[in-house]
Order: C-alpha cells, then structure tokens, then sequence
C-alpha cells in the first residue's frame, strides 16, 4: 500500500518536524547516493537500512515522532527524514493510493490533488482524537474548553498549504491531510496533545458557523452571555473621572480603580483591566507632576473602556474574547523554538531603564517581544552591554535565538529560561530577515496598507505586544530629513513597484545617539528595515527598530553618542489641513476630560464649538454633528447626558483619525 502521508510531507513541513539543517542533510546524502535501502510492508510500515548500517522504521498510521531509529538521537534524526525523502523520490511517479486505515482516516479525506488546499482539521471527530491521542487528553481539553478560549484559524490556500490555528499560547499545524501523527505544535511535549485537541475543536467551530476565509478568529467553548455587565463598576468610574476631570481627582478614585482593575483581571477581562490599569498611572502621574502625564492619553483610555464595553455587548465582527481578552493568561512552555531577532527598544523613567527585544517567530508568524527592566538611568548604548540569557543585549537584539526553554504569554510576551538545563543558542543574523513569512515581512506596500486598513479599531483590538512589528524590504530610500523643533528624522521609503511609506523616529532621551545612527544606517543603502508600521493621515507610517544593511543590522536605541551630529534640515511635510483639524477637535475633547466636564470654562467650551465649526468646514459633517451635540449637553447640565455625548463624539474623532 502506498504511503500518503510519507508523500504529502514537503521540505517546509519536515523542516518543521526537524529543522533546516537535517533536512539538508539527509537530501545531500539520499541525492549522493547515500540514502536508505527501502522495505514496505503489507500493513504499510517503511523499514529503512542504510550504507552506516543504522536501520530506521516509520510505523503506519503515526507520524516520525513515533518512529524508531537505531541512532543515538533522542528527537527526529537526518536517518528519518533519509527515509521519508528516498521514499518519496521511489513513489513520485506512482499514483496515490487510499489512505492506511488509521484513526484520522475517519476523517473526511479530500479527494487527490485538492488535500493540501481544500480540506479542514474540523472533519477529525472526538473518536478519532481519542484513538489516536488518548481520552485522558480529551477530558484536560474539555476544562479548557469550558472555561472558553479564543483561536486564530488560518485555513489553507494555494500560497500556504498547510492549516494552522494560532491559540492564545501556541501555534498548532496540520503538516498532513487527516494525519494527527503530523500536527506539530511549538507548545512543550507535555500540552502537545491538548493543544492539538483544542485547535481541532477550534477549525470545527469555524466550519459549522459557515467562516470560510481564510484568516478568522472565532471564541471556543465557555458560557455563553458573558461578560456583559462586568465593566459597569470600572464605567462609573471613568464616567466621574470624565465629569470631574484629571485636575479635580481625588485619591479615593484611584485607589477605586486600582482595584476595579483588579477585579477586571480576576475575571479575565485583561484588556479593559490594563486600560484601567493606565488610566491610573495616568492618573497618578498628573498628581506627581510627572511628564509621563498627557490629557490625550487620559481621554483614550476613557474612551477605550467605554468603546470595549459596547463593542462586547454589540455583537461586533471581532469575538468578545478579542475585545475583552478572556484569552488563557497563563504562560506555556514551548519545544524547541527559533527566533530571528528584529531588534530593540530602550524605554523608561527618571530612575529605570527598559529593553524590549522583538523577536520573530517565523515558523508561527507573529512576532514576540522579551522584556527586560533595570534601576539604572544610563544610556542604551551602556544597557548594550547587559547580559540576557548569557549573551550582551546588542549581541541578541541583532541575533538568531535558539532555545529549548522559552516560554511565551497570551500577550506574546517570550520569556528565555536560565540555568544548566536551560538550553539557549545564540548565533549571528545573518540573511534571516529574508526568509521570515509574508505576515512579518513585507515586500509590496500597498497590500500592506490594504490589510491595515481591515484591521477593527486599535480602541477594541487586541493587546498584544508587537502586534503591528513588520519588516520592510526596501528598493529605495527616497530623502531622510530632519526636524528640528520636533526633534524627529523622517525619510521616504519606497517598495519595488514604487509604493512608498515614511520611516519616522522622534529623539529619545534614553538612547540620544539612535537619530544619528539612523540616519547613518539609511544613507547606506538599506536593504529592509523592522518596525511598528501603522497608518496616518492616509499614508503608511514605520516607527524603526533596526535596520539592516549590508554591513549588517543596526539598532539605533544601541548607539552610542549623545545627538550632537549634524543632520540635514527636513524641507517641512506638506500642508494637511484635514489632519490638524481632527488634531485640534481631539485636543479640545482631551482639554475638557482634564478639566472635567461640569468645571470647563467658557473659554474651554468656545473651543469646542470652534472646532466643531472647522470639522464641518472641512466635510467631518458627522464628527461635527457630535461635537455640536456635546455643546449642547454641556448646557443642559445633565451629566449622563454629558458623558454620552463626549464618549460619542471622541469615539468617532480617534477612529476617523486612525482610519483616514
């Protein structure tokens, strides 16, 4: 009997259950001549022997993990992946055969040539699941799944022809059509099975509500209702802090929501409580004196827990998971994972310096972040030399981290593990960037923009770490100029069909010599470059990290210097009237959360309708309409009406601002 799953195998996916360099390996020695003499059993079983005499079997019916080789190596070996390949090339001429009869053949099995597009892990039923992975794995997945969980199913298509289901801690891939022996899961050997189980239940719950695309989230299990009243507590208070303002607060409100956020946490509401979290250093800053404080912000975060509230109870098009991150919280170990390193970002405060280090997951294709936090107030170019897992921080921020003992959050949060068992590698870039997935890298710009601009708004969005960090290929550096009163360097990229975007960076106190290191690095001919990329005002916008040339990668939050370099003078950016419009409608909203709604003063109001009156000017006729509305509640003097018409009116101001 023919072998399927043996031949539905690629160099990707056994790259996955092994890695690259076995891969190469083995397909050197099976190309010279050195592969394996074959033996195929009745029952479909594949012995292998090969020229060192190690003799290797695969079993039918399961995947290489369950597979025996006489070779020293614990894991997946090149003696496997021989076999699986001189199989291959015996058999490529031979049509397909059914399938042995395994457990996952229960599941529907897609007709020849359409398995690696057209089918659905969903199809595997909880026999099969039970059969082949163990009931005891079925009852751990059944707590998860009443405590409810949310997935991002990726489907397969012609450009990516493997299903995969991204959970809150871990990504699972179904490497082989109806084959669980081939699911590969970068979670710990120990949560393998349950994460398998919990991604098959996740594909099922999209195929029975008819989601077809190729990319949905979709929230598993759990009771049903929710949270819909949860945030009321944490809402009276925004709505007082709203009608009182930051410059009228008492202690009691923050200690109030101190532990209204708490309270959000305990029911796994994370993302309303770490606004409320905000909202108070915000909070606490302003009665500090404390730079760190901005009236914008404060309006925000106001306005976040209001739109997040009425985004769960809505029925919106992201599931409430999403809007309310009830995602698991806990960290999950993972196997052995790779990691390409995308650069870092020195932050801080008077006495405390940060580091976060982002790191791409290729195999997953998202992008960690590994923080690190000292009481130091030096330079980044002095943190440079800080150690993280045995290695200068310069040295892993511009690396390939392979580690046996990671462990990543919900939050995409990746912590690295210390010690003698803890196992971490650490070797140069090199040309990495150019081999990370089309969700990280990003070769055509304007596709990029598209797939922002389907994005719900950041107000309800997830928050998750690196969420938008992308790698930019660049065809052209267009101009780089500086701006000296904002203290900010801009230059003009462009893709290779000409498509262009702004790489943009403001001085930052704590690394003063990364403006001239950028502007050094983009002079050189810039091959890609990493960074938070986001839209504004209608064009594409990129906060770098690094960039990489072909020197190297360089990291400007690293570099030493204190600024003094000359930088050209930056010709100005051209006129944009509807910009500065909405900027000083958002001003004005965020001007009366600070001074609170029922304490503004004539002059605080005037503002209001003036800008009222530009956005009209400007065709914002709806923004405008809102802005009137909130006028006219100021002078009734109710104040629920108040708070209603301000939450109105800055909602739709933030999202036509982002969304321009």
């Amino acid at each position: 009997m023919t072998r399927s799953d043996l031949l539905a195998l690629t160099p990707d996916s056994l790259a996955a259950l092994a890695n690259r360099g076995l891969v190469k390996r083995a397909t050197k020695d099976v190309e010279s001549g050195g592969g394996p003499d074959l033996v195929v059993e009745a029952d479909g079983t594949v012995r292998g022997r090969l020229p060192d005499g190690t003799e290797t079997v695969l079993p039918a019916g399961a995947g290489l993990e369950a597979a025996s080789c006489t070779c020293a190596a614990t894991g997946t070996c090149r003696h496997r992946i021989a076999v699986v390949l001189t199989y291959q090339r015996d058999h490529a001429a031979q049509p397909e055969a059914a399938s042995q009869d395994t457990a996952s053949q229960d599941a529907a099995s897609p007709e020849p040539g359409d398995e690696l597009v057209h089918w659905s892990p969903g199809t595997i039923d909880d026999d099969a699941l039970a059969r082949v992975l163990g009931p005891r794995v079925l009852t751990a997945a059944r707590r998860t799944h009443r405590a409810g969980y949310t997935a991002r199913i990726h489907r397969p298509n012609a450009a990516d022809p493997v299903p995969r289901v991204e959970l809150p801690t871990c990504i699972v891939r179904f490497l082989v059509p109806g084959e669980l022996g081939y699911a590969h899961t970068d979670a710990a050997p120990s949560m393998r099975d349950e994460a398998i189980v919990l991604a098959v239940w996740a594909f099922r719950v999209a195929d029975e509500r008819g989601l077809t695309a190729n990319d949905v989230r979709v929230d598993v299990g759990g009771k049903s209702g929710g949270h819909q009243a949860d945030l009321a507590e944490t809402l009276d208070l925004a709505g007082e802090l709203l009608l009182d303002g930051a410059m009228h607060t008492s202690p009691v409100l923050v200690s109030a929501l101190r532990r209204a956020g708490q309270d959000l946490a305990a029911q796994n509401l994370y993302w309303p409580a770490a606004a409320a979290g905000d909202l108070m250093e915000q909070l606490t800053a302003y009665s500090e004196r404390h730079a760190v404080y901005q009236a914008e912000r404060l309006a925000e975060l106001i306005t976040e827990l209001y739109a997040r509230h009425r985004a769960s109870r809505a029925g919106a098009a992201s599931p409430r998971s999403q809007i309310l991150g009830t995602d698991e919280s806990a960290d999950t170990p993972l196997r052995r994972v790779r990691l390409t390193a995308l650069g870092c970002r020195i932050g801080g405060t008077d006495d405390e310096r940060t580091a976060d280090v982002y790191l791409a997951q290729a195999g997953s294709g998202i992008v960690l972040v590994l923080k690190r936090r000292w009481k130091a107030t030096v330079t980044g170019h002095v943190l440079g030399g800080r150690r993280i897992s045995g290695s200068p921080l310069r040295t892993l921020a511009t690396a390939n981290v392979v580690s046996e003992a990671a462990s990543r959050s919900a939050g995409r949060v990746v912590r690295l593990g210390t010690g003698r068992v803890a196992k971490t590698t650490i070797t140069p870039l090199g040309a990495s960037w150019e081999d990370l997935p089309g969700s990280i890298l990003v070769r055509d710009l304007r596709q990029a923009g598209e797939a922002l601009s389907l994005l719900p708004p950041r107000l309800i969005r997830p928050r998750v770490e690196a969420e938008l960090v992308r790698v930019v290929e660049i065809a052209e550096v267009c101009d780089i100029g500086y701006h000296p009163g904002d203290q900010r360097i801009e230059a003009t990229i462009a893709d290779a069909a000409g498509t262009t975007a702004t790489v943009s960076a403001t001085f930052n106190p704590y690394a003063p010599g990364a403006l001239d290191d950028l502007a050094a690095a983009l002079g050189r001919e810039p091959r890609y470059v990493s960074g938070t990329l986001r839209r504004s005002r209608g064009a594409l916008v990129l906060d770098p990290i690094a960039v990489l040339t072909a020197d190297g990668a360089t990291v400007p939050d690293l570099a030493p210097g204190e600024g003094e370099g000359d930088l050209d003078a930056h010709a100005g950016p051209r006129a944009d009237r509807l910009g500065e419009v909405l900027d000083a409608a958002l001003a004005a909203c965020a001007d009366a959360a600070h001074r609170g709604l029922r304490h503004l003063t004539p002059t605080a109001r005037a503002r209001l309708d003036r800008a009222a009156a530009d956005l009209d000017r400007t065709g914002f006729r709806s923004a405008a309409a809102l802005l009137t509305d909130l006028g006219h509640a100021l002078g009734a003097g109710d104040p629920q009406r108040m708070i209603d018409a301000w939450v109105a009116a800055q909602l739709r101001l933030l999202t036509t601002a982002e969304l321009r």
